[in-house]
Formats: C-alpha cells, sequence, structure tokens
C-alpha cells in the first residue's frame, strides 16, 4: 500500500513545490476604498522597484504575474495615497489593499504666495534654477528608445450643455424634450449641466523603431450616445482636440500655438514661483506656479509638479488665461500625467482636457457647451517581436461592425466605470432619438454643417450654398443638385445637379457616379459628364472632378465687367488607389471641347494647320500622386471628412494630350508640382506656404494653357493673385509661391485700446514667374493680348484684419492688397480691398 501510494506522494510533492513558485511570481487581490469600502479601478500597480506599471487595473481585482520572485507590490492612483504591500507565499493569491485618500496634512504644509515675489533677477529665483534643470535635461517620448512598443488608449469624449437655468429651460423650444433636464446635474454656480454627447473609443497602437520606423493606431472599439450614424457630430467632436507634449517649446491647440510653460524659452513668456513639495504618486515633487507676465497674450496659468531627484515633469495643469483670444472658446484646461521610466524619456499616463465653447459672449454665465476630453494610455510593452501582418491594413477593420462592441466589453475596456451621469447620456439619446422634434433640430444643424439637405432616406438635397450666383453670361444664375446619401461609409455615390442663367436661357447640368471596391486600399473607379459656364484660369494645379464647383457661379460682385467664361462639355473617367495610407495615385481619362462663352468680348479662337478655330477639342489621360502625410479621417467610404491638422499636401501631376483620340487637336505634355504646408511659428502665430511650379512641354491654345490666376471678384479666394486680372499673364513655364502669416493678435494685443477689441493681424505676399513662347502667342488669334511674368517677378503684398466680429462670434475677415509691379499696364488694378467670412478658431 506504502509503496503503490508514494508515486502520489511525489505528486503532492510536486504541485505544494509548483504552488510555491507560483506564489512567488504571482499576486492577486482586491483593492478597496478605505473609508467606503468600495472597490477601486484604475490603479497603477508596480512590481518590486519597478518604475513603469506592470498593470492599470480595469476593476476592482486584480491578478499580477512576473519573470521574478514578487516580494512588494506597490499600488498609485491619483487622489489617493501610495500603498505598499510586502508580498509572501501566505499573502499573494489574497491581497486586500485599502487606499486612503490623500489629505492636505498628510503632504506636509503648502505655502502658497499670494503674491509674485520679487527678485532681482531671475537667477534669484528659486524656481527659476529647477526649470534651468528641467530644460537642461528635456526628455522626449520614451516610445522612441524601444525597438518595438505597444499600448493602450481609451479615449472619453463628453460634451455638457453648461449654465442653464429654468427660464431656458421652459422655452417653448423644449416642448415635448423637457425629459432631458431630468439628467441634469447642478453645478456650483446653482445653474444646470446636461449631458448631451458621449464618446468612448478604445484604441491599440502598435509601433517598431527597429529594423525600419512604422505605426499603426488602430481603432478597435466606439460607442457614441445616438450619432453614430451622424456625418457631422463625432467628427466635430474629435476634431477640437490635438495630441500635445508638454516638453515642446509651443503646444498645439486647434492649430493655433500657445507657449508651452516647459519650453526652453518659457521664461520670456511666464513668472515662475516655487511654493512647495510635495508627493505624488510617492515621489517627491517641486510644485511651481506659473502664470503669463502678460494677461492677452496666447499662454497658460497653472502648477508643474517636477520630480526632486529627476527633474521630470510628473504632472501638470493648464489653464487658459481669462482674456484669450480664440473663437467660440471661453477657457481651455489641461491636465497631464506622465511615467517617467528613466532620465532620459517620458510616457504619457492621462490627459483630461476640457474645452468650453459659446458662439457668443465670454461672460461666465454665458449657456456654454463644455467639451471634455480624457484619455488613458495603458498596457505598455516593450521589445517584444510583433509579427509584420499587425501593420498591415485589413478589410474587416473598415467594417461598420468592426467596432461595436456588447456592454461586458466596455465594463472591463474603462479604467473606471461610467458615473450615474455619464450612464444617463445613452439613456436620454437613446429616447431622444424617438424624438421627431429632436430629429429635426439635429437634420438642420448637419444640414448648415456639411452643405446637404436629407429629403428623404438616401438621398440629399444641395449643395445649398451653390444655389445663387450671377455672372456676365449668364446674369442671374440657379443651381439644384441632389446625392445619394445613406451613411457616412457609403461604398458608393452618384451626384448630379441642374444650374439655369436666367439672361443666356440655357440649361446646364453635371452627373458623376463613383463605387470604392476595397475600403482598406480605397481603390475606386468613376465617371461622370457636364455641360457649363466657367472661369478657366483661377486654379493651376487643378482636377478633373466633374462636380467640382465652378467659381462662375459663385461671384456675385466683382470689380470690372468679367467677360472671359468659357462653355465647357466635359467627360470624365477615373480610377484611384491608396497603396500606402495617405498616398493616393489617380489615373484620370478626359474629353471635353472648350469654346468661348462670349465670342464678342473674349476670343479663344486660334490657328490649327492653317484653319481658324473657335472650339478646342481635347482629350488627355492624368496621372497624379497626392501625398497626405499625417492626415486624419473619420469616415471610410467614398466621402471622408477630414480631421484639423497641420498636415501638408503634395501633389505631382503628368498630362499627356492624345491627338486624333476623339477628335482631339493636340499632342501635349505637362508637369505639374504642387506643396502646401501650414506651419506654427511658435508663438507668432501660422504661416500658410503654398508653392506651385508647371510646365507645357508643347505649343497649346489659350484654353489649355497655364493661367496664373486672377481674382476680380471682392471676395477671398485662395491660392489667387487678387490685383491681377482674369488671364492677364498666360505661361508655358511657370512657378508661384503664396506666403500667409497670421499673427493671431500678438501684435495689435500691445496697443492700449485696440487690443480690447481682440482683432488679429495677417500679412500676405504672393509672387509668380513664368515665360511664354512665341509659338505659344502666335498661336492664338489675339495672341498678342497675352505674356508671362518673365520680365521680373510679378508680386503683391498687404495685410488683413481678421477675427472682426462681436462676442466669440468673429467671422469676418478684411484684406488691403497693393500690386507690386507691372503697374504701366491698361486698365489694372494697383490698390484692391477683398472681404469675407472665415470660420475658425
Amino acid at each position: 500500500m506504502s509503496i503503490n501510494n508514494s508515486k502520489y506522494y511525489h505528486l503532492f510533492f510536486l504541485l505544494f513545490l509548483s504552488g510555491l513558485a507560483c506564489a512567488q511570481n504571482t499576486a492577486s487581490g482586491k483593492i478597496l476604498d478605505a473609508k467606503t469600502n468600495k472597490e477601486i479601478s484604475g490603479v497603477d500597480i508596480f512590481i518590486n522597484d519597478n518604475k513603469i506599471p506592470n498593470l492599470n487595473t480595469t476593476s476592482g481585482s486584480f491578478s499580477v504575474q512576473s519573470d521574478t520572485i514578487i516580494y512588494r507590490l506597490k499600488f498609485s492612483k491619483k487622489s489617493y495615497a501610495l500603498e505598499t504591500v510586502d508580498v509572501t507565499t501566505e499573502n499573494a493569491g489574497n491581497l486586500l489593499v485599502n487606499l486612503s485618500q490623500e489629505k492636505v496634512s498628510s503632504i506636509g504644509e503648502i505655502v502658497i504666495h499670494n503674491e509674485k515675489p520679487k527678485y532681482k533677477n531671475k537667477k534669484e529665483n528659486p524656481a527659476y534654477a529647477i526649470m534651468q534643470e528641467v530644460w537642461k535635461r528635456k526628455r522626449n517620448n520614451g516610445l522612441a528608445k524601444f525597438d518595438t512598443y505597444t499600448y493602450k488608449e481609451y479615449e472619453k469624449i463628453e460634451f455638457d450643455a453648461n449654465n442653464l437655468d429654468s427660464t431656458f429651460m421652459n422655452k417653448k423650444m423644449f416642448n415635448k424634450l423637457d425629459f432631458i433636464f431630468e439628467y441634469a446635474d447642478s453645478t456650483a454656480t446653482g445653474k444646470m449641466a446636461l449631458p448631451i454627447f458621449l464618446n468612448e473609443s478604445v484604441y491599440e497602437t502598435y509601433g517598431e523603431n527597429k529594423p525600419s520606423s512604422k505605426v499603426k493606431r488602430m481603432l478597435v472599439a466606439q460607442k457614441t450616445s445616438g450619432f453614430q450614424d451622424n456625418q457631422v457630430i463625432t467628427v466635430t467632436a474629435k476634431n477640437l482636440y490635438r495630441d500635445i507634449n508638454i516638453y515642446d517649446n509651443i503646444l498645439n491647440y486647434f492649430d493655433i500655438g500657445f507657449q508651452s510653460p516647459v519650453g526652453a524659452d518659457g521664461f520670456s513668456t511666464y513668472d515662475y514661483n516655487l511654493t512647495d513639495t510635495i508627493a505624488i504618486n510617492g515621489e517627491n515633487a517641486y510644485k511651481i506656479r506659473y502664470q503669463p507676465k502678460r494677461k492677452d497674450v496666447l499662454a497658460f496659468q497653472g502648477y508643474l509638479y517636477i520630480d526632486t531627484d529627476t527633474y521630470a515633469v510628473l504632472s501638470a495643469t493648464l489653464k487658459s488665461t481669462q482674456k484669450i483670444n480664440v473663437n467660440f472658446i471661453n477657457s481651455i484646461s489641461t491636465e497631464l500625467e506622465y511615467d517617467n521610466p528613466d532620465d532620459q524619456t517620458f510616457l504619457p499616463k492621462k490627459v483630461v482636457t476640457e474645452i468650453e465653447l459659446t458662439p457668443f459672449a465670454k461672460k461666465k454665465t454665458s449657456k456654454s457647451i463644455i467639451a471634455k476630453r480624457s484619455v488613458d494610455y495603458s498596457n505598455y510593452e516593450f521589445n517584444k517581436p510583433l509579427d509584420a501582418k499587425l501593420f498591415t491594413r485589413k478589410e474587416e477593420e473598415y467594417d461598420d461592425k468592426f467596432v461595436d462592441k456588447d456592454d461586458a466589453y466596455w465594463v472591463n475596456a474603462r479604467p473606471d466605470s461610467l458615473s450615474k451621469r455619464e450612464q444617463g447620456v445613452y439613456e436620454m439619446l437613446d429616447k431622444l432619438q424617438q424624438t421627431p422634434k429632436f430629429n429635426r433640430i439635429v437634420k438642420i444643424y448637419e444640414t448648415l454643417a456639411s452643405g446637404y439637405y436629407n429629403a428623404f432616406k438616401g438621398i440629399d438635397i444641395g449643395p445649398i450654398f451653390s444655389i445663387y450666383g450671377k455672372n456676365v453670361v449668364e446674369g442671374d444664375r440657379i443651381r439644384l443638385g441632389a446625392r445619394t446619401y445613406f451613411g457616412q461609409n457609403d461604398p458608393w455615390r452618384v451626384q448630379f445637379y441642374n444650374a439655369y442663367g436666367f439672361k443666356d436661357k440655357q440649361l446646364k447640368y453635371g452627373v458623376e457616379a463613383r463605387y470604392m471596391f476595397n475600403r482598406v486600399n480605397r481603390f475606386m473607379i468613376g465617371a461622370g459628364t457636364k455641360r457649363d459656364v466657367m472661369q478657366l484660369g483661377v486654379q493651376l494645379t487643378n482636377d478633373d472632378a466633374i462636380l467640382s464647383r465652378s467659381f462662375a457661379s459663385s461671384t456675385i460682385f466683382a470689380r470690372g465687367e468679367n467677360a472671359s467664361l468659357s462653355s465647357v462639355n466635359q467627360t470624365n473617367i477615373f480610377t484611384s488607389i491608396e497603396p500606402w495610407k495617405n498616398f493616393q495615385i489617380r489615373v484620370d481619362g478626359t474629353m471635353q471641347s472648350i469654346k468661348s462663352a462670349n465670342p464678342s468680348e473674349f476670343s479663344l479662337m486660334y490657328y490649327r494647320n492653317g484653319d481658324l478655330r473657335k472650339t478646342v477639342n481635347d482629350s488627355h489621360i492624368t496621372i497624379s500622386l497626392i501625398a497626405r502625410p499625417g492626415t486624419k479621417f473619420s469616415q471610410t467610404g467614398v466621402d471622408r471628412y477630414e480631421h484639423g491638422t497641420l498636415a501638408p499636401t503634395i501633389v505631382l501631376k503628368y498630362t499627356r494630350g492624345i491627338e486624333g483620340l476623339f477628335n482631339a487637336d493636340f499632342n501635349y505634355n505637362k508637369l505639374q508640382f504642387m506643396f502646401y504646408k501650414p506651419v506654427l511659428i511658435g508663438s507668432w502665430g501660422k504661416t500658410l506656404i503654398n508653392f506651385e511650379a508647371g510646365k507645357n512641354f508643347n505649343t497649346v491654345p489659350l484654353a489649355l494653357q497655364n493661367i496664373i490666376p486672377g481674382n476680380q471678384s471682392y471676395s477671398l479666394v485662395p491660392n489667387t493673385f487678387s490685383q491681377l486680372n482674369y488671364y492677364e499673364f498666360v505661361a508655358d513655364t511657370y512657378t508661384t509661391l503664396h506666403l500667409e502669416h497670421h499673427f493671431n493678435g500678438k501684435i495689435l494685443s500691445f496697443i492700449p485700446l485696440i487690443k480690447k477689441l481682440k482683432l488679429r493681424e495677417i500679412a500676405f505676399i504672393r509672387g509668380a514667374y513664368g515665360t511664354l513662347s512665341d509659338a505659344s502667342k502666335d498661336i492664338n488669334v489675339e495672341g498678342f493680348k497675352y505674356s508671362a511674368p518673365n520680365q521680373q517677378v510679378y508680386f503683391e503684398y498687404g495685410f488683413g484684419i481678421e477675427n472682426i466680429g462681436f462676442g466669440n462670434l468673429r467671422i469676418f475677415r478684411v484684406d488691403f492688397n497693393w500690386r507690386g509691379n507691372y503697374l504701366d499696364r491698361p486698365d489694372i488694378s494697383k490698390f484692391g480691398i477683398k472681404a469675407g467670412f472665415q470660420v475658425g478658431f
């Protein structure tokens, strides 16, 4: 018996030893609030003396594992005191951790100076010495130092209607909608705040630095309160935010540069004051208060928490001043938390940004929208082999259902559970979706934002902003159009329009259809045709899209009579593909005939083989390479909505005209290049750069020639020359450069009375150079009229005033333009004023 049972004793002994080993390498338990005895999630757990958390909990229970023996665990969560627990074989499987909320008394005396201390010079200021060390040891994002990395992001965006009162809630517009106020909460001011939008997203990011550099950020889950099918609202929400690095000199908010308090030149903008030394997540930190020297600059105020040993930024708060000069924005505040794994790097841990928006007044009591975004970074893993397939875009990732997850998934995915108020957003929006009055309000918003009115399922009418126009040939012009629209990710689209001129009594039309076969590489085909009156020569690097808006239909008021309009019949087929993200290859085949729409005053007649012709027949193929590195899009359908970024646009186009194809008159070759980029210039604002160059290698008539873009309207038209007449300069070979700098009120803020108006200044200069051969002049009947800017670079310069308006509604801009040279030409304008609406922050 004993011999037969000995094997069981050995088995039991081996299991016992395995249990001991497991107990030494794993630990599990629960985390509770010491006061309420409720479970806590979102806790960072550090194994032994590790400086990087091994786990960020998603519930009150936890389990950690290590390749080495676990003898100590540290538990850290904001607003709680750091808790350290020794791990033994006896308690490893059933740890009970009680976290106590941090009290002011537990972190020592906080000395706050109500008045700014006065120092003879900045070197006497102890905060300056600390910031010197921070700048000297400037850290970089730690992701760059590892061969590979992965991490998870949980993003939550919430919109609340703020400062609601009983008078507002009793308005007639809320009849049959008054149930929504059951979900409102009282604020510190005694007013009500009503949650109106909630979006949750989970992203997984995979990165590789060696042997090659590549990153993939994949949206794996998304939940939106009632607006999944809305084409504008979700994009608007995400478009408010930019990722920031506190160590950068300039922080990007709304594509506007704010001086960073941790930037190397921060002392030129901020005053710093050391107030105390406190504990942050178990680390001793200097608490430094900073505030701008001038309240009316684009800067922040708040606190920096700097590690006393390593001079790393552990945490920071950034809050805008009361005099913030940003349209539609009353205030901005951001809270940042970082992990610092070593002396050179940091890792983002949590970012919370809150923005108060209102279209009208900046008063604290004004009705407003509070937009809050929080991002939690977790599950960092480094130097683990990554399968190359992870970086490959997959078809299923673009399916509408790919990001749909059940409630159980979201319970585990959230760092903290939703508050009762946040849970109410989903419930309230579900009810609102069934309310006709609410759906009408949403439709009005969508119509104004997208330009299309949804007439019935699958059909939109528009664009509504192109309905009326006026020009010399057509007189008053009416344009009505429609498109198919079933949802934001439609793989196909059909659009058409009809237009009618009351002077020429001619009907115009355009129709185009597009179909996308693959969402991953966006392989697409399309075809269309149109017959219309157009203003050619207002864009150099143009496209062959059938339904691009005709400049002729949008000019209502202009200087002088514009007679240089063309009648165009055009048919186009195209195919395009994105073999790499944000890089498009497009091939167009176009057949067109062009003639003057006003022969008595504008001639397009030319000679061909000795014959006089009035209509140009053209067939050409165009190959376009279009790169948009860094651009972000929200949808995956045939049309996409772009997030606001500082991404550049780079276009290279080759066009080949084929004589004889569909009776085409000319063989020709044309090469064109365009580069556009917005650039933040520190705290001095933003510069818009637009450079274009091109060459016609063969002789072609005026209708196919490169026209330096003029603008005879009184409105603002980007990348045109305000003081040029249409067709004033024609070129076989050309280069143009537009530089426009927006100072964001930097200069005018120094002028005592003017600064109260919150106006912003703009400076710009534009130049063009080109050549035109004698053969290109001689082919046109009136070729003697045309020349290129080849004697010297044609240039214009001027300044503008933007941000004109009242309260937060400042969307009007006025430009003052001067012509720099070629002043001896007849019928020119040496000075001009352009004005228009410019919606932006």
